[in-house]
């Protein structure tokens, strides 16, 4: 099922979760200033995992920001959380408004164009707090990001806008994966921001 029209607090999910999507919460200069603020002030580094014994170092680049210096282990690598910058603190301030929930780190991933992007995979380490919400932000180039139930396969997807916020909350994680597929046909950069609830 492709949802690529307008589908503001309505459940993108037809079962065993909740994925609501806003639309683009930011206008557009203001999604342009952050985008150009993030690029500059974020200190990108290649994200770093363990595959089949093997250390894998990616073209994507990642950051970690967090309300303290706790610690994220996943892919067999583990993260320290930096402190909040001003901008970031400001957009996480503005996604707990729209979504109504509480958030005490924020991960960014850094796609530079199509050749990078996510397989299937659920955001459920023990250091999250289960079931708790997940708040995706997206800026710069629009990409399509789909969701696969892990029983019945079944997939939903959406394009995600520049500016646009993606709640995902309940039991989303433990019932669905959830992909950005690859495309040759983007070659801009793209920057998603995910607020999450650890364990404190």
């Amino acid at each position: 099922m492709d949802l690529f029209e307008d589908s503001e607090e309505r459940n993108l999910l037809p079962r065993d979760g909740v994925a609501n999507y806003h639309g683009a919460i930011l206008e557009e200069l203001e999604e342009e200033q952050l985008f150009r603020d993030l690029m500059s002030q974020v200190p990108w580094k290649s994200d770093e995992v363990v595959m089949f014994g093997k250390r894998i170092v990616t073209a994507r680049k990642v950051a970690w920001y967090g309300d303290s210096g706790f610690g994220y282990r996943y892919s067999g690598t583990e993260k320290v959380a930096l402190p909040w910058i001003p901008v970031l603190r400001e957009l996480k301030r503005r996604v707990e408004e729209k979504s109504g929930e509480n958030f005490n780190s924020c991960l960014l991933n850094l796609y530079h164009d199509g050749s990078e992007g996510m397989g299937w995979h659920s955001d459920d380490e023990p250091s999250l707090v289960k079931d708790s919400a997940i708040a995706s932000v997206s800026l710069g180039v629009e990409r399509k990001f789909s969701f696969k139930h892990r029983e019945t396969k079944e997939t939903v997807s959406l394009m995600l806008e520049r500016g646009s916020l993606l709640v995902m909350k309940g039991e989303t994680q433990r019932s669905w994966r959830h992909a950005l597929p690859k495309t040759k046909k983007v070659d801009s950069p793209r920057i998603n921001l995910t607020f999450r609830s650890f364990v404190v």
